[in-house]
């Protein structure tokens, strides 16, 4: 038989959330292997979103995205303090241009207390000038714990660090194949080309999650774990206009996203968007058919915007758990042992707030996968 390399666990993908997850294990265990199979880490959806610190305001009360994103908020500004990754803590408002929008803004505070975001205030039209010159809005919430980062920077402080703790990076190793081996996994790269033994196996496989958990042997379908693929589009402005904070509008009714906001990443730049549209593949064009929506979005609380300044940015696609006027859903993050996977442990569906959750969430894996050992 030939020689084949065991270890105690492997992550497949090398996004944040595995990074972060590969960090922490490493720090507590040996034989710890990452494997992704682009070509580098978080060339997906970790690197193609708003690369915002979310408060937490807008999650069901009780749901794992509403728990991770209060504590992850506080755990991440630490880390990037601790390790001088980039970020600021630029502060969000929620603008309601319209009395509709204005009587949902005490709802929206009231809901975000539930979740244990208790920093919000209630702005009037003055207040909101102060802060926003070329903003226009009836009132406002003012979330000051909202925050960006550069994810780039925090993944690589996850991937050193995971390296220096002993944990393998492998990249350019997509996952082929995984045999269940009674209390092991046995899985194959590239077709073959690679093959090895893990005690444990987490999935964070991303937009790829579904496809792993079902050559695990999972039953997708039944068990609702199949992804939805969900666009979105990002404009920027030149000329931008000049904004101190985040902006975003009260979000519509029954929507998958939050509408069409304004951010500004570390370098001053201001994207809007994203826009969201399910999609049946995973592909990266901007579609600059979308512009005319973008503007009559964007013109209700930056009326001083002009349709010919916006021009297209870059796109990201969200792994969804539910599809077009689905409910809601919440990160899948289960230890399979009970459909017979023992030491399988799926992440799937993790879409916002993965970024701002990712400390949080890899405490969490760490306290299933102790149970291990």
């Amino acid at each position: 038989m030939s020689h084949i390399d065991t270890f105690n666990i492997t992550i497949i993908g090398a996004g944040v959330i595995g990074l972060a997850i590969a960090e922490e294990l490493s720090f507590q265990h040996e034989r710890v292997l990452v494997v992704e199979k682009n070509t580098g880490f978080g060339q997906e959806t970790s690197s193609r979103n708003s690369e915002v610190i979310h408060a937490g305001i807008y999650y069901p009360h009780g749901f794992l995205k509403a728990a991770f994103c209060t504590d992850g908020n506080t755990l991440l500004y630490r880390l990037c303090r601790e390790r001088k990754i980039p970020h600021t803590r630029i502060g969000k408002l929620i603008v309601a241009t319209d009395e509709e929008e204005c009587g949902k803004l005490a709802s929206i505070q009231k809901h975000a207390e539930g979740n244990g975001v208790r920093d919000l205030t209630l702005l009037g039209k003055k207040q909101i000038l102060t802060l926003e010159p070329e903003v226009v809005a009836k009132a406002a919430i003012f979330s000051p714990s909202t925050g960006i980062i550069d994810s780039h920077s925090l993944m690589r402080s996850f991937c050193v660090n995971a390296e220096s703790n002993g944990a393998i990076v492998a990249f350019r190793s997509e996952v082929t194949a995984i045999h269940n081996e009674y209390g092991s996994y046995e899985l194959e790269t590239n077709r073959g080309e690679y093959r090895l033994r893990t005690k444990l196996l987490i999935n964070c496989a991303g937009l790829y999650s579904d496809r792993i958990a079902a050559l695990a042997g999972i039953d997708i379908d039944r068990h609702g774990y199949r992804l939805k693929y969900c666009k979105g589009n990002y404009f920027t402005a030149s000329p931008a206009p000049k904004l101190h904070h985040l902006v975003y509008p009260v979000p519509p009714e029954n929507t998958v996203s939050l509408g069409i906001h304004a951010t500004r990443d570390l370098g001053n730049r201001i994207k809007f968007g994203p826009d969201s549209h399910y999609v049946d593949e995973i592909e990266y064009t901007i579609d600059e058919g979308r512009k005319a929506s973008f503007y009559h979005s964007i013109k209700k609380y930056l009326p001083g915007i002009k349709e010919d300044a916006l021009h297209p940015d870059m796109c990201g696609i969200r792994p969804k758990l539910q599809g077009p006027g689905e409910p809601y859903r919440d990160f899948i993050i289960q230890d399979e042992k009970e459909k017979g996977y023992p030491g399988l442990i799926n992440l799937i569906g993790i879409e916002s707030p993965g970024l701002t959750s990712c400390v949080a969430i890899a405490r969490y894996v760490s306290s299933i996968v102790s149970q291990y050992f």
